[in-house]
């Protein structure tokens, strides 16, 4: 199965799972429990915004290896898409100015912010130990699953 086939099977899972439930946190943790076993990824898990004021992201729910807590607004990749309010797609997160290597078997990565009321709520943070695994195909369905949470 082509990775965009399976996320055309996956995206009505996933609507399903979260239809209805209001409690973010159940949303993030089974979202991230469908994406992490139909893909395998090394690491697949949502950081929240934990106070604006104080500009750092709190670990969410995930699936796979010990994670880094906390991660300052605009630092990592994490922080650079909380900023800049969009995806970010790195082919080589060792060659990224700023990664926050939590993981040294971690090579690419992408991170989909999720948006409410305009504002972002939270991000979506997939890595990878091959490099070069994400890429427009991943950006058009994860921000679709994004804006389902948001």
């Amino acid at each position: 199965m082509t990775k965009q086939e399976t996320y055309q099977t996956l995206i009505p899972q996933i609507e399903s799972l979260v239809a209805g439930e209001t409690d973010a946190i159940a949303n993030m943790a089974n979202v991230a429990a469908a994406l992490h076993e139909a893909f395998g990824f090394w690491w697949t898990g949502f950081y929240r915004v934990s106070n604006e004021r104080i500009g750092e992201l709190i670990l969410g729910p995930f699936q796979g290896p010990i994670a880094c807590t906390r991660i300052p607004f605009g630092r990592g990749v994490c922080g650079t898409a909380w900023q800049r309010a969009e995806t970010v797609i790195v082919p080589n997160v060792h060659e990224f100015a700023g990664h926050i290597a939590c993981s040294s078997a971690s090579n690419s990565e992408i991170v989909v912010p999720i948006l409410h009321d305009g504002r972002v709520v939270a991000v979506l943070d997939i890595d990878s130990t091959d490099f070069n695994t994400f890429d427009e195909t991943d950006r058009h369905y994860l921000e679709q699953i994004a804006r389902m949470l948001g």
